[in-house]
């Protein structure tokens, strides 16, 4: 695997590049685990290192989404809005396990936790709702990038939020209508937004988001989307 100095980055945020990442080949079965490190990586991404992922997306009882942007530490894709919480599940009893995704459930259970603050008793496993999966692959400068299967996961609980500074510079909800408006600013280029929750937003999140109460529908286990 190649050699990056990580010298000048964040040092809480290259302790998290030691993390043991799940790699999968393209149909998600599981061929092994690597760092987080040697998974973001484009010089392994161009190799077809491909890693495990899931994307929350967090709605309050009023129907608004939780936003979150990215902190300025964040090694990929750095002060970019994104959905309320984007991760992987590690190499872990726990988290490897697959059926009905409980593992991803976990992790994410585990990650709101930590960048936002949401006691775990609130967000339990159970209350996370599995969608689908995406694969995609994108670069967030010439080092760096994300090639992923990413479990697309959504949550509607009224939570209580304290956010951990080094992983998130602003949070806030916001109503398809100001959501809208935000993605005409990142067409503008007026802000950032990470690539994965733009493909999510321009196909299936809006229709999604008119069906909270009806989600059942567009369960889809079956197959990966390749964006």
């Amino acid at each position: 695997m190649p050699e990056v100095n990580t010298d000048s980055l964040d040092e809480q945020q290259v302790q998290l590049l030691a993390e043991m990442c799940i790699l999968i080949d393209e149909n998600d079965k599981k061929i092994g685990a690597d760092t987080k490190k040697n998974c973001h990586l484009n010089e392994n991404i161009e190799k077809g290192l491909l890693h495990r992922a899931f994307s929350v997306f967090l709605f309050n009882t009023e129907d608004k989404l939780l936003l979150q942007q990215r902190s300025d530490a964040k090694i990929t894709f750095p002060d970019c809005f994104t959905n309320t919480c984007c991760s992987h599940p590690l190499s872990t009893p726990l988290e490897l396990e697959e059926g009905d995704a409980i593992g991803v459930r976990r992790a994410a259970q585990r990650r709101l936790k930590a960048e936002l603050g949401i006691p775990m008793e609130q967000v339990t496993p159970e209350d996370i709702c599995y969608l689908t999966r995406i694969h995609y692959k994108a670069k967030s400068d010439g080092i760096w990038g994300e090639h992923e299967i990413d479990y697309i996961l959504f949550v509607q609980k009224d939570v209580t939020l304290s956010p951990d500074p080094n992983e998130i510079k602003s949070h806030c909800y916001v109503t398809q209508k100001e959501l809208k408006q935000l993605l005409k600013k990142a067409s503008r280029n007026e802000i950032k937004i990470t690539p994965w929750f733009k493909l999510v937003a321009e196909t299936f999140l809006f229709r999604w988001w008119d069906n909270l109460k009806n989600l059942n529908r567009f369960l889809d286990h079956k197959n990966i989307h390749r964006m």
